[in-house]
């Protein structure tokens, strides 16, 4: 059992934080607005700190999965962050999908505390987070996922080392890169074959069973066949977020992505008249609404 805190408790933090506590870790709860994380702590019988650097303080390990690259360099290096709990024997892991720079730029802070700095941005669903089967992509050095390991393999049933610090933050951009044109090309033949007369919930379930029936197809389902009654799993607003940094990313590269770009407009096409906080499945609502106005025209 390890002391672990985790700060930031949206829908991953929180799902992460279940399954800490089942596999028997002593957890503490951090949330920028506190009373966000209050029904948590209550069901999970965890401690809330009021600080950052509290729950550095008290933790072996201390995981955030933060909002966007100004939030983690808040929590990170701000007035009371982790940094200024940070110690040594302890490993600070960054979750967040962020530039690779942004956990980079925090390194010499962190590092001069004497703890341990990994970034390790994660694929998977907030089901896989709670059932502990997340895959991580992990940046840093080899002793100080050596130390996270233990906590790390309660919310991951596949860890990847990927190479020095900011690693784990550009291949989580690659794979979301690889999401996002997924995303695209499946509301494009859903709707191809709506056109044509195909009804939806057939058409989807074609193309699940087929060649291009990854897992993605098989739990985006509900979001792409029944898009006014199925929950949200992620928002366009963070869609647009993550494309965006994709494209920055990108660019710094020298390495054009055509496609990161056509995803990127629909994106924000679809998230216009205030439904950004819509799942990003919505840009086949955009694609209809545009065959719509063609027809008009």
């Amino acid at each position: 059992m390890a002391r672990v805190a985790v700060v930031g408790t949206g829908r991953m933090g929180s799902a992460m934080a279940r399954a800490l506590v089942r596999a028997g870790h002593d957890v503490v709860l951090q949330n920028r607005t506190r009373d966000r994380c209050d029904p948590l702590a209550a069901m999970l019988g965890c401690r809330i700190v009021d600080t950052p650097a509290e729950a550095a303080a008290e933790s072996d390990v201390t995981i955030t999965m933060l909002a966007d690259d100004a939030a983690v360099t808040e929590v990170y290096t701000g007035s009371a962050g982790l940094a200024d709990g940070a110690h040594a024997g302890g490993v600070l892991v960054d979750m967040s999908t962020v530039l690779p720079e942004t956990i980079r730029s925090v390194a010499a802070t962190v590092r001069a505390t004497g703890s341990g700095l990994l970034d390790a941005p994660v694929s998977g669903s907030v089901s896989l987070a709670e059932s502990g089967q997340l895959t991580l992509m992990v940046g840093g050095d080899a002793a100080d996922l050596a130390a996270a390991r233990p906590v790390l393999e309660s919310v991951s049933g596949t860890i990847f080392h990927l190479g020095p610090l900011g690693s784990g933050a550009v291949m989580k951009l690659a794979v979301n890169a690889v999401i996002f044109g997924l995303n695209e090309a499946l509301a494009e033949g859903l709707v191809l074959a709506e056109a044509a007369g195909v009804e939806r919930a057939t058409a989807y379930d074609v193309i699940a069973a087929g060649a291009a029936g990854a897992p993605y197809v098989g739990y985006k389902r509900a979001q792409f066949v029944d898009p006014d009654v199925a929950p949200v799993a992620f928002s366009l607003a963070l869609t647009e977020k993550d494309l965006r940094l994709i494209s920055e990313t990108a660019a710094a590269l020298g390495q054009p992505l055509p496609q990161t770009a056509i995803n990127l407009e629909i994106v924000r096409a679809a998230a216009q008249g205030g439904r950004s906080d819509r799942d990003f499945a919505t840009v086949a609502g955009e694609l209809r609404a545009r065959r719509s106005k063609a027809a008009v025209g």
